[in-house]
């Protein structure tokens, strides 16, 4: 069998002896790369983030941050690997490395202070520098230096942008910079405006940028691994079929797809697993495609693929994207693993019930289409068998041209929902002719909204409509009280969120 092992700043490094459930983080570190760091072990504030070189949307290859400390190891065996050690160019003997530009540019703006999560924060902003249509707006560095007075909101990724445009103002700089990217990093002492500065200010790379260049070339292709140690096992097998083989053998294996769910559980909680099967790099999980009727999402693409490729094109998705969790996160994580740990306040559930969405579920048998509104059978239950797992995700088409994703939490950003509520309606000659409207935080599961869909539909587009329905509202599901919220709280936010829909669709018309 071939030795796992993973390319780690142009050096190859065999995995072994790490145990399959050892983090990229550790691995990294008990080689020495100790800039990468752990400061959260659940993937909020950044300190380990890494490059990673992935399938690109616009080049062959996209460098991509991700989470050091929640990837296993072994999920990176035969890939690429660059830490913050790595970017810098190295120089003659006897000469230090000259500085990567976003190291240069965090420097000399005064971005970092005691350094602890300056590894991390340049990581983040080396993968938005090399990202190929920012690229192909920036601006020379010694323009695009941004107004030190401007506000810089609540953090370094602040704001309610989309995440893929390239304007100015405090989200995007006039180098085409997005500071989503860095909405999953986390500073406690230089403060957000001289990093900002330093994100404005880089360039675009150069000719003989080598990660530049690599990104003209494929990505590694996906090995099939078994990584085996005393007691446990990670497996990737190379097709879905090979798979559902397996998890038939194994109807035990926890599957596993960007691991921003399980990697949480095994830092905190010291799980552990006898059999981790990955997913995240099986071809048949990872196709977006408009069919007849129907858009099919594959499970395993990451979120922040599914937004890149959709560009725009399903709004209520657009609205979901930059307010599920960070950059950082979304560059990992599936709708089949959100959807997969039937969580429910999950971000994505309700925005999939409110278009109406099914899953397609695969065993080695063959395949069945549920509606996700009957796929959530109690607290984090669903009708998913042993051996079953979430191929895809089904929208169906022509979608409802009147959507919202409102989202309530104690940060605008990187937060764990109070509440989330999502909106599809269909609106003719000022009637709503359909309503969907998926909730979060306010079950034991993700629901709809059924009576407050009765009470719309048919009824004037108007105030009074809008006003007795969000009535209705306020009483759908079963809020409860905990540190996040009140369910009083829950309750009026439900109500609040149709009367905002309203004054949004009545502005201007």
């Amino acid at each position: 069998m071939v030795t796992a092992r993973v390319t780690v700043n142009g050096t190859d490094a065999p995995i072994s002896p790490a145990a399959p459930h050892t983090t990229a983080l550790d691995f990294l570190r008990e080689r020495g790369l100790t800039g990468t760091k752990e400061g959260c072990a659940e993937g909020e504030c950044g300190a380990c983030s890494v490059l990673v070189a992935r399938p690109g949307t616009d080049k062959p290859t996209d460098w991509v941050a991700v989470n050091a400390c929640l990837i296993p190891v072994a999920a990176l065996d035969g890939q690429e690997v660059v830490t913050s050690e790595g970017l810098a160019t190295p120089g003659r003997p006897g000469t230090p490395p000259a500085l990567h530009p976003v190291q240069e540019e965090m420097a000399v703006r005064g971005g970092s202070q005691c350094g602890y999560c300056t590894p991390g924060f340049v990581c983040s902003m080396a993968a938005e520098y090399y990202r190929p249509d920012r690229c192909a707006h920036g601006s020379p560095a010694d323009t695009a230096a941004p107004d030190a007075d401007a506000g810089t909101g609540t953090g370094a990724g602040a704001g309610a942008g989309t995440g893929t445009g390239t304007g100015t103002g405090t989200e995007h700089g006039p180098n085409g910079f997005d500071l989503h990217a860095l909405s999953g990093n986390l500073c406690r002492c230089t403060g957000y405006r001289p990093i900002r500065d330093a994100a404005f200010a880089v360039g675009t790379p150069t000719d003989d940028d080598p990660l530049a260049r690599r990104r003209e070339q494929a990505p590694p292709a996906p090995v099939a691994t078994e990584y085996t140690g005393a007691d446990s096992a990670f497996v990737r097998r190379s097709t879905l079929a090979e798979t559902l083989r397996l998890l038939r053998e194994r109807p035990d294996a926890k599957v596993i797809a960007g691991a921003t769910d399980w990697g949480v559980e095994v830092n905190l909680r010291a799980r552990r697993e006898r059999c981790v099967v990955a997913v995240d790099r099986l071809a048949e999980l990872r196709e977006l495609r408009v069919e007849t009727g129907f858009l099919e999402i594959g499970a395993a693409l990451t979120l922040t693929e599914i937004e890149r490729r959709l560009d725009g094109g399903v709004p209520l998705l657009a609205d979901l994207f930059p307010q599920f969790a960070s950059r950082l996160i979304r560059n990992s994580a599936t709708l089949g693993g959100n959807l997969g740990t039937g969580s429910p306040i999950g971000d994505s559930p309700p925005a999939l019930l409110a278009l109406e969405a099914s899953v397609v579920l695969a065993d080695a048998d063959g395949e069945r289409e549920i509606p996700l509104a009957e796929y959530f059978t109690g607290y984090r239950r669903s009708v998913r068998r042993p051996g079953e797992l979430i191929r895809a995700v089904r929208v169906p088409l022509p979608l409802s041209p009147v959507t919202a994703f409102h989202k309530i939490a104690k940060r605008r950003f990187d937060d764990i929902s109070s509440v989330a509520v999502a909106f599809a309606l269909d609106i003719e000659d000022g009637v709503v002719r359909k309503a969907r409207i998926g909730l979060g935080g306010v079950a034991a599961t993700p629901v709809r909204a059924l009576a407050t869909e009765v009470a719309l539909e048919g009824e004037p587009w108007s105030e009074a409509t809008v006003e007795a329905a969000a009535r209705v509202l306020r009483g759908e599901g079963t809020p409860m009280d905990d540190h996040r919220a009140s369910s009083l709280y829950r309750s009026a936010m439900l109500g609040q969120s149709l009367k905002k829909l309203y004054a949004r669709t009545m502005k201007g018309a």
